[in-house]
């Protein structure tokens, strides 16, 4: 069972650092079920290539007695020595786990940059066959060649197999590769070595929280992950919603449909900027474009500049807008960049607002100073337009454990008064003159579930 992950980004041998592997050894790992294998083919600053290779021993196998058919000869004739399973997801698991979490000390902007990355799974289990694996791996910013395996060569009339040859292709962060495959190999496969029970709710929560809650495939993905069984399958369905701020608190009349917090916190945004007569602006940390969509659709924004660290992200964003089918004049007024909201951007200047929905509480604190300086000091817009969680409002919500916060990326989320604090002495930093707003239900115990904050100019340049 074999896994290759390449880097063809300029050094492109710091891929070590990424995954704490050293290319100049080979390492070995004992799992339960036989050994895991990683080494380098090659390791050059132009390309760098990691494969894991996993070892099974299938008498180990047979004794475990999962995954597999329980008669007896099934329990020793089987696939899993040759096709990617849960098995590979495991060894995943194990051998990278500093990098599925994304951490990289002395090497943090590298564990944060989008990489050019190429994955080949060369025995991969795929239901529905080659257009189930575009389905699944394209919406997340891969390019996708998925080969059919045919049974046999020399008997082509038998037909394809279910497996194909996978390759992927994207440039994406390292962590959230590594995230993808750890969580959608089991899934096509269908046939986890182990029990499901409620850790593996955390567990794909904590892989998938930040893309799986937008993925078309998303109860497809979740059913399969849970082995179907229905009571977790809810619990993670209700949590995504939660995470993704699709549900809020129950009203007190439940004959009154509550509107998603997404779609308030969308609407509340594009209200302040018609109130404050912002015509050109930017969306710093679009994501995959869900405020887009409702800028571009009003004509009162005569220029729109969607900016996200992540090409994926952006990639995903071209699709769902689809901007090859948008008319020449709306498409003319839309322009989507790769840029981060820490680091000065001249293309981002003299623009009458900025907005930075839901972004700053996905940055290290001491990462902020960072993100005031190059949107409230240099960039400097007329207006700025922040939106970030309320912790004070996290009680509402009761499937979350006191101190979680709502999102897995959540580094952290300021109660009322810490958001109040911070706003006050960035105006004051930079002379602009600030409101707070809340947005969603106003509680009058713990506030609003999303906190809005105006800055405006109090002198022009």
């Amino acid at each position: 069972m074999l896994l290759t992950l390449t880097s063809t980004a300029p050094s492109a041998s710091d891929l070590g650092y990424l995954l704490h592997k050293n290319p100049s050894r080979v390492q070995s790992f004992d799992l339960p079920s036989g050994q895991a294998h990683v080494f380098y083919p090659e390791a050059t600053d132009e390309r760098c290539t990691v494969a894991l290779l996993l070892e099974l021993d299938p008498i180990e196998l047979a004794r475990a007695g999962r995954g597999a058919d329980r008669r007896v000869l099934a329990g020793y004739l089987n696939d899993r020595p040759y096709a990617a399973s849960s098995l590979l997801a495991v060894a995943l698991s194990k051998v990278f786990s500093t990098a599925l979490r994304g951490v990289c000390v002395g090497h943090e902007d590298l564990a944060n940059t989008d990489l050019p990355l190429e994955i080949h799974l060369p025995v991969l289990p795929c239901p529905g066959g080659p257009e189930r694996a575009r389905d699944l791996f394209e919406p997340l910013g891969w390019l996708v060649e998925a080969t059919p395996i045919v049974l046999d060569p020399a008997l082509p009339e038998w037909g394809d197999s279910r497996y194909v040859d996978l390759r992927l292709t994207g440039a994406m962060r390292v962590a959230d590769a590594l995230s993808h495959l750890y969580v959608l190999i089991p899934v096509l496969d269908g046939d986890k070595h182990y029990w499901v029970n409620e850790d593996e709710v955390d567990k794909l929560l904590r892989r998938g929280g930040t893309w799986l809650a937008d993925h078309p495939l998303k109860d497809w993905i979740v059913s399969r992950y849970l082995a179907r069984q229905r009571p977790y399958v809810d619990e993670v369905m209700a949590r995504l919603a939660e995470l993704d701020g699709a549900t809020e608190a129950p009203a007190d009349d439940e004959d009154t449909p509550t509107p998603p917090l997404a779609r308030l916190r969308a609407e509340a945004v594009v209200a302040v900027l018609h109130e404050v007569g912002a015509h050109r602006i930017v969306d710093l940390g679009c994501g995959q474009g869900a405020l887009l969509r409702d800028l571009i659709k009003d004509a009162s924004f005569t220029e729109i500049i969607g900016a996200d660290v992540s090409a994926s992200a952006l990639a995903v964003a071209t699709k769902r807008l689809q901007l090859h089918r948008m008319p020449d004049a709306q498409r003319a007024r839309l322009q989507l960049i790769q840029s981060s909201a820490t680091y000065r951007d001249a293309r981002l200047a003299g623009m009458d607002a900025i907005v930075l929905m839901e972004v700053i509480e996905h940055l290290d604190p001491d990462r902020l100073p960072d993100l005031e300086h190059s949107v409230f000091a240099e960039a400097r817009p007329q207006h700025v337009v922040v939106t970030t969680p309320n912790a004070d409002y996290n009680v509402r919500y009761p499937g979350l454990a006191p101190g979680a916060m709502r999102h897995p990326d959540h580094r952290f989320e300021w109660n009322r008064a810490e958001f109040a604090a911070w706003a006050a002495r960035v105006a004051a930093d930079h002379t602009y003159a600030v409101t707070l707003r809340p947005v969603g239900d106003d509680d009058p115990e713990v506030g609003s579930p999303t906190q809005l904050a105006i800055f405006t100019r109090t002198e022009r340049s």
